[in-house]
């Protein structure tokens, strides 16, 4: 079973911090890709939120079925159907909508998840585990190879060495697991103790199993630099998720500069999934769709 001490994980995070201060590689090597960078443009259910959340007192006004007919209409190849929006989970409605996606000519890229690995309740943390490798077992049934999860928040009363002890065995585990799946964890940059990109980086490096990596989500750095910390964590992406804002420190929300994220992951020779994750306050279809057709001339076409 994966386990990392806190010894182990303080000489880490010291280890790791010390080499980026001096300039050196930080964290475990990056992904080795060979060839030229592949990126292949997808959409987040995510995006369209408010239209499929059916946990509200409104009915919902789309189906993941109507998402996917809408994706596919945008002419591309592939969709991110995030968990919280599946009105049936069973492994049946999974295979079924795998089949529905297939038909339209859909890869499904993965899924994603809102865990939280850094609680101190052992029962509560047993429960997340379990929601994490259920869907690992899903995200399989789907043809999907990501699952995003979280790492978690810091609880009053903990230390940050004690939460990404917990966070980093958690997610040991459930790469274990979905090492017998083909499928591959991608924790989010998604704040809490995730917010500082040392801070995740320290957790990369402590983790270091092949079915782990980064889901790079470019608007979630609420730093003076998002950018040059998005550079730091670019090597070891494995899913992107692109919003269309981004959200410096101290100052307003602001466009993303799309050329300058598809320069940056083109520079790590990334080879993988960009899914826009629109969440900016407007129509979703209007602003998905701007943001698709901006990255088709930027990425060569994105299917």
């Amino acid at each position: 079973m994966f386990t990392v001490s806190r010894r182990n994980l303080a000489s880490l995070a010291f280890g790791g911090l010390a080499s980026m201060a001096s300039g050196a590689s930080a964290a475990i090597p990056p992904i080795n890709r060979p060839g030229k960078s592949l990126i292949k443009l997808a959409v987040a259910a995510y995006s369209f939120r408010r239209l499929l959340d059916f946990k509200t007192k409104s009915p919902p006004t789309m189906t993941m079925e109507q998402f996917a007919e809408w994706t596919a209409g945008l002419g591309l190849g592939a969709i991110e159907p995030t968990s919280y929006y599946f009105s049936e989970t069973s492994n049946a409605a999974m295979a079924k909508y795998k089949l529905y996606c297939a038909k339209l000519g859909l890869d499904i890229t993965g899924t994603a998840v809102g865990n939280d690995f850094t609680t101190p309740d052992a029962t509560k943390q047993k429960s997340q585990l379990q929601l994490v490798n259920d869907w690992v077992e899903k995200c399989s049934i789907l043809g999907g190879k990501t699952v995003r999860i979280f790492a978690g928040n810091l609880t009053k009363g903990d230390t940050l060495a004690q939460a990404q002890e917990r966070c980093i065995n958690a997610i040991g585990q459930s790469c274990d697991h979905a090492a017998k799946f083909g499928v591959i964890l991608a924790l989010e940059n998604h704040g809490g103790i995730t917010a500082n990109v040392d801070d995740l980086l320290t957790l990369v490096k402590a983790i270091n199993h092949p079915n782990f990596g980064i889901n790079l989500d470019t608007g979630n750095f609420r730093t003076a630099d998002p950018y040059a910390d998005l550079e730091k964590l670019a090597p070891y992406a494995v899913v992107v998720q692109l919003k269309t804002e981004m959200h410096p420190k101290g100052k307003d929300k602001e466009p993303a500069n799309l050329k300058r994220l598809v320069a940056m992951l083109n520079k790590v020779n990334y080879r993988g999934y960009l899914a826009v994750e629109h969440e900016a306050n407007e129509d979703p279809k209007e602003g998905v769709t701007r943001a698709i057709t901006e990255l088709k001339t930027l990425v060569g076409g994105g299917i």
